[in-house]
C-alpha cells in the first residue's frame, strides 16, 4: 500500500503464535507504563523523572495527545526552576547565554532532537508538529533572539527534508508556512521570492501537489506587493502563471490539483465577492480577452481527453463567468453547454444532484 506514492511496509495478515504472545507482552508493558505516568500526573509530579517517563510513553504512542500537555507542564516547571536560580529572560540582542538560559536551551534542544525520529515514523501526527512549534515558541520567549533565530533556521532545513520524503504532506507544508512567518518576523525580511522559487522546484518534480499549488497561489500577491510591482509587472506575472499551469495541464489534464490552480488564476481575471485580484486594474476588454483565451485553451484540451470530467466542469464554470462579462456571447452555444453537462452527468454520477442544480441555474 502507498500513500501519496510513498510505499508503506506490508503487514502480515496472520501472525504467528510467538508474535501474538510478544504483542500481548508489549501491550501489558504499555498499559503499566501508561498507568504509572497517569499516576505521576495526578500527583502533579513535574520532575525530570516524570519527563523521562513521558519520553518512553510518547515514543510508543505519539498520538497520546493529553500526554503532550503533561510533558509541556513539566518543561514549564523546569524552566521556572532555572529562572529561580538566576538569569534573565526575554529577547536580548546578544548571543551570550546566562547559566539559566544555557540549561533552558539544552532542555529545548534535547526535546527537538527527541522528536526527529518520531517524525520520520509518524510524519502526519498532529501532536508532534504542535509540540515542536510550542518548543520553538518557548525558545523565543525564554532565550535571546539570536539563539531562537538559529533554532528556527534549523527548522526550515528539517521541514525541507520532511517534504523531500513526502512532498504532499500537508502537515509539513503548514509547518513550513509557520517557520517562514517566524523567520520573516525575527529577521525583518520578506522570503516570498525564495519560497515562490521553492514551489516551482517542488512542482516541477511532481505536478500533482495540492499543497504546493495552494502555497504558490498565496505567495503571488505577497511577492508582487513586496517589490511594489506596477501594472505591467502584475499582468506579466498573470500571463506567466497561465503559461506555467497550461504546460502542466497538457501533461496531465486528469490531475485535479492543476485545475484548482487554473481556477484560482481565472478568478483573478473575474474576481468574486470577498476575493481581490492581484491584477486589480484590468479593463473589461482585457478580462474578456483573457477569459476567451483561457476558455479556448481549455476546450482544446478535450482533444484526446474526452473522458476528463475536469475539462467539462471548467468549461461550464468559465462559460458562466464569461456570460457575466459579455451577455452577447460568441464563444459557445446552448447546445455546447448541454453537451458538456451531459458528459459530466455521465462521467460523475456521484454528483448528479449537483449537475441537476447547475442545469437549472444555467436554464438548460
Amino acid at each position: 500500500m502507498a500513500s501519496h506514492g510513498v510505499s508503506r511496509p506490508a503487514v502480515a495478515a496472520v501472525k504467528s503464535e510467538q508474535a501474538r504472545r510478544q504483542e500481548l507482552t508489549e501491550i501489558e508493558k504499555y498499559k503499566s507504563l501508561s498507568q504509572l505516568v497517569n499516576k505521576k500526573k495526578a500527583e502533579n509530579d513535574l520532575s525530570l523523572d516524570a519527563l523521562d517517563l513521558t519520553t518512553k510513553l510518547v515514543s510508543l504512542n505519539p498520538e497520546y495527545y493529553t500526554l503532550w500537555n503533561y510533558r509541556r507542564l513539566i518543561l514549564l516547571r523546569l524552566f521556572e526552576q532555572e529562572q529561580g536560580n538566576g538569569g534573565s529572560t526575554g529577547s536580548e540582542a546578544t548571543d551570550a547565554l546566562s547559566p539559566r538560559q544555557q540549561v533552558v536551551e539544552e532542555l529545548i534542544t534535547a526535546d527537538l532532537q527527541f522528536l526527529i525520529p518520531l517524525f520520520f515514523k509518524n510524519p502526519k501526527c498532529y501532536w508532534l508538529w504542535n509540540h515542536r512549534d510550542w518548543l520553538l515558541q518557548q525558545a523565543q520567549a525564554q532565550l535571546p533572539t539570536v539563539t531562537a533565530l538559529k533554532l528556527w533556521q534549523g527548522e526550515l532545513s528539517l521541514v525541507g527534508k520532511m517534504l523531500s520524503l513526502d512532498s504532499r504532506n500537508f502537515h509539513g507544508w503548514g509547518y513550513r508556512r509557520t517557520v517562514i512567518a517566524k523567520l520573516e518576523q525575527l529577521q525583518d525580511t520578506n522570503m516570498a521570492e525564495s519560497e515562490f522559487e521553492y514551489t516551482t522546484k517542488v512542482i516541477k518534480a511532481s505536478l500533482s501537489n495540492f499543497s504546493a499549488w495552494h502555497y504558490r497561489g498565496n505567495l503571488i500577491p505577497r511577492l508582487l506587493d513586496s517589490c511594489q510591482a506596477d501594472s505591467t509587472t502584475r499582468r506579466k506575472r498573470l500571463n506567466d502563471e497561465f503559461k506555467f499551469i497550461e504546460q502542466a495541464l497538457w501533461t496531465d489534464p486528469y490531475d485535479q490539483s492543476l485545475w484548482g490552480y487554473h481556477q484560482l488564476l481565472i478568478l483573478n481575471i473575474v474576481p468574486t465577492a470577498g476575493r481581490q485580484s492581484f491584477v486589480s486594474d484590468l479593463t473589461n476588454s482585457e478580462r474578456l480577452d483573457l477569459l476567451e483565451r483561457e476558455f479556448k485553451g481549455t476546450r482544446d484540451l478535450l482533444e484526446g481527453a474526452e473522458k476528463c470530467k475536469w475539462i467539462y466542469q471548467a468549461l461550464l464554470q468559465y462559460a458562466e463567468l464569461y456570460l457575466e462579462l459579455d451577455a452577447s456571447n460568441r464563444l459557445f452555444t446552448t447546445q455546447d453547454l448541454r453537451h458538456w453537462l451531459d458528459q459530466l452527468k455521465e462521467l460523475d454520477t456521484l454528483r448528479t444532484g449537483r449537475w441537476n442544480d447547475l442545469e437549472k441555474k444555467l436554464n438548460l
